[in-house]
């Protein structure tokens, strides 16, 4: 991640000679100390302070008073340069710190001093409450002799003083691996099973041999009974387990416990209940996500903040935005829409099949058999528009839509027609940080093939649902797909540049066969024009496999079109042909999810977790739920409600992956304004918010630091520093929307 420099000075031509202080403790013969006097002996030689801030040497610390009222943690700092890291070196940052007043934030980093300022590793202890000796471990990604020691005052509303001392960073020593706790050996959905629908959990055991089971209730009487099946090693965790089947329990209650080999499971309910909430809570995240409105309190108790980037200082707003120097002459306002994560990026290839699958959710419930759309109707979601008369989940998507459609290259200039890829800062912002707090440039970025199909393809979907309700709206849609369609027939290879990552993901995508085709085919289903379907039936990607193991996401949006062409009524030639492809996808997913002993639709190659796997998961549950709405059969049905357990708790790590759901789940979601493991004054993701999960490339420094050698499902921690293992994203929760859906219109 990538911060902002603030201006220094430095504190040896300010301050006088220090009292000395104790000595850190002495290097081993094989560990090196990165740090000069952080111990202050020398006063405050090698140190530097920002021009704002006064510091001096006070009973052997270096204490600087920060003045109140800047906006970013960076806007007040002191620190140390010239710093040398080794690439794959393990380093432990330690110090003693305190804040007066107590419970202030300080921001320790460990990054590049100079452009484009990397942050390296982090922490953000709250002084005088978490302690006042820390120490942290972790491994440098790079090599570079232009390091930083740093630690972060800023973004406090009044002045207060930080002291310091015994700063230490000592190179070569044992990485400190993380054990994570697993809680009780049996994992279960912790969340709740359907009364009529299949119940599994696993039991982690070194035992072979089948063992004896208990279902219990709440008053602890045994209900069920049964011995479990072994399963051998998994490879996706490394454990030996076990399976168990108490699908024959359909009587309702909460509190349930699974008892085996000794441990007794985390509590569960059997009913519907917690899924009609998971089907509206996951869908509320979007609003707390909105950019350019501010955020009712009233309507999200504890989430309520400023609109973000609407021009108001020292936020430079969205309404009139440039393009990176040299891509374009115009501005656009393209406010409104989404954040895209936990970042204030907003991005088209994202928020593309964001929006498809949010108006999907709505679309199955049109057609589908079990289909309730009242359940995501006017006045659900406790919206703004709610009680106009609009569906609210059509309602939220029009949010982003009207972003999408802002980012379309005005007529009469250069690539007209075509989306921008994307819009962020020119530089990464730190965390904790408000969407109205950030200080950045924006920028849009240059236009790309894939970003013009996202928006034909959304802007055509909506076209015919918004028609019954805002036929204007659905024409201006229409209008801007069939734009888009040209525009992007007219510029069919212009690709996102992959190193396009500063301020913002690049989200580069080397293909887009698939996003013509997806763009064809809703073109098609709204206008039943032989010109789309001509593209559909003449495209290889129509005939093609489009449903392996990882899914389909924001760069493999065919799925996307043989759902809908599946699904949703139109006259396609060969549509059966088309049906029978979504089937054989369930059943490959279905024969994965019945091998896998912890029972999920997902076994990418080697065990190697993909970064988002939860909502890989999650879609390839979707295909399963859409082959139960083709034919009917049962084993669909419970393939895609199966599904859930794993997201929910039945999982190696035995946590729910979805914020406020389950005894234990994850709700330290790499986020600049859901911070309060960084900011107590903040808070948690909302509940409903679906973390990332598992991912076996463990990209950011805090999961290298932590989880070197992880296999499979062990590639996660709950931190807000693991950006790689543990962020949020609106695709991401988009998947559990639908399949919550999904599960409780099973109910």
């Amino acid at each position: 991640m990538r911060r902002r420099r603030t201006a220094l000075v430095s504190l040896a031509a300010l301050l006088a000679a220090a009292v000395t202080a104790l000595p850190a403790s002495p290097a081993g013969a094989d560990e090196t100390e990165q740090v000069r006097n952080g111990t202050f002996d020398d006063g405050t030689e090698s140190w530097w302070a920002g021009a704002n801030v006064t510091a001096a040497v006070s009973d052997g610390r270096l204490c600087a008073d920060a003045p109140g009222g800047t906006a970013n943690r960076w806007d007040a700092a002191v620190g140390q340069n010239d710093i040398t890291l080794v690439a794959g070196e393990s380093y432990r940052f330690s110090f003693t710190a305190t804040g007066a007043p107590a419970g202030h934030v300080v921001r320790a980093i460990v990054g590049l001093s100079v452009a484009p300022y990397d942050t390296y590793y982090e922490v953000s202890p709250q002084l005088s409450v978490s302690g006042d000796t820390y120490a942290y471990t972790f491994t440098s990604p790079v090599d570079t002799t232009g390091g930083q020691v740093g630690f972060q005052l800023g973004g406090t509303p009044e002045a207060w003083r930080f002291c310091v001392d015994d700063v230490s960073l000592l190179g070569g020593v044992e990485p400190e691996p993380h054990v994570p706790d697993t809680g009780p050996r049996v994992r279960v959905n912790q969340v709740g099973y359907l009364p009529a629908g299949p119940k599994n959990a696993t039991l982690v055991t070194g035992a072979t041999t089948a063992l004896p089971w208990q279902l219990k209730d709440a008053a602890g009487r045994v209900v069920a009974h049964g011995r479990s099946t072994p399963r051998g090693v998994d490879a996706s965790s490394g454990q030996n387990v076990q399976s168990i089947d108490f699908g024959r329990h359909n009587r309702r209650g909460e509190g349930y416990t699974l008892v085996a080999d000794g441990e007794t499971s985390r509590p569960f309910d059997i009913g519907t209940a917690a899924y009609e909430r998971l089907r509206t809570d996951s869908a509320k995240y979007y609003y707390t996500q909105r950019s350019g409105i501010a955020v009712s309190d009233e309507l999200r108790p504890g989430y309520g903040r400023p609109a973000g980037h609407v021009g108001v200082a020292p936020n430079l707003g969205d309404t009139e935005v440039p393009c990176q120097p040299g891509v374009c002459d115009h501005t656009l306002d393209v406010s409104g829409g989404w954040y895209d994560a936990g970042d204030h990026g907003k991005y088209v290839v994202n928020g593309g099949i964001s929006t498809w699958e949010l108006l999907s959710t709505h679309e199955r419930a049109l057609h589908a058999r079990t289909g309730q759309p009242a359940k995501l109707g006017d006045g659900t979601l406790a919206l703004p528009e709610s009680g106009n008369g609009v569906p609210d989940i059509l309602d939220e998507a029009r949010w982003e839509l009207e972003f999408l459609l802002r980012m379309q290259v005005p007529r009469g200039r250069p690539l007209a027609g075509m989306a921008h890829h994307k819009i962020h800062d020119e530089q990464w912002t730190g965390l904790p940080l408000l969407p109205d707090d950030d200080p950045q440039k924006r920028e849009l970025h240059p236009p790309s093939t894939a970003a013009t199909l996202n928006l034909a393809a959304t802007a055509a979907q909506a076209a015919r649902l918004y028609r019954a309700h805002d036929r204007q709206f659905a024409a201006k849609t229409l209008a801007a797909a069939r734009t888009a369609w040209a525009a992007a027939l007219a510029h069919p290879d212009v690709l996102a540049d992959e190193s396009d990552g500063v301020g913002g993901g690049a989200y580069a995508d080397t293909r887009v066969d698939d996003e013509f085709y997806w763009a064809a085919a809703e073109l098609y289903l709204t206008t039943g024009e032989r010109e789309f379907a001509e593209y559909v039936l003449g495209s290889p990607v129509h005939t093609a496999d489009v449903f392996g193991p990882t899914g389909f996401d924001w760069s493999r949006t065919a799925a996307a079109a043989r759902l809908d062409l599946a699904t949703v009524p139109n006259r396609l030639p060969g549509r059966d042909a088309v049906r029978r492809s979504v089937v054989r996808g369930a059943d490959g997913y279905l024969a994965t999810l019945r091998a896998h002993p912890y029972g999920m639709p997902y076994a990418p190659e080697g065990n190697r977790y993909d970064w988002g796997s939860s909502h890989q998961v999650l879609n390839n549950a979707v295909v399963l739920a859409t082959a139960h709405d083709l034919t009917g059969r049962a084993a669909y049905r419970d393939g895609a409600v199966q599904s859930m357990d794993y997201i929910l708790g039945r999982n190696a790590l035995n946590i729910s992956y979805v914020t406020g759901y389950g005894e234990v789940n994850a709700h330290n979601q790499h986020s600049r304004w859901y911070a309060h493991q960084l900011d107590p004054a903040l808070p948690n993701p909302p509940a409903g918010t679906l973390s990332g999960g598992p991912n076996s490339s463990i990209q950011d420094p805090f999961a290298q630091s932590r989880l070197q050698g992880c296999v499979g499902q062990f590639c996660f921690i709950d931190d807000i520093q693991s950006w790689s293992t543990n962020e949020h994203t609106v695709n991401w929760n988009a998947a559990l929307t639908r399949m919550a859906s999904f599960v409780a219109d099973q109910g």
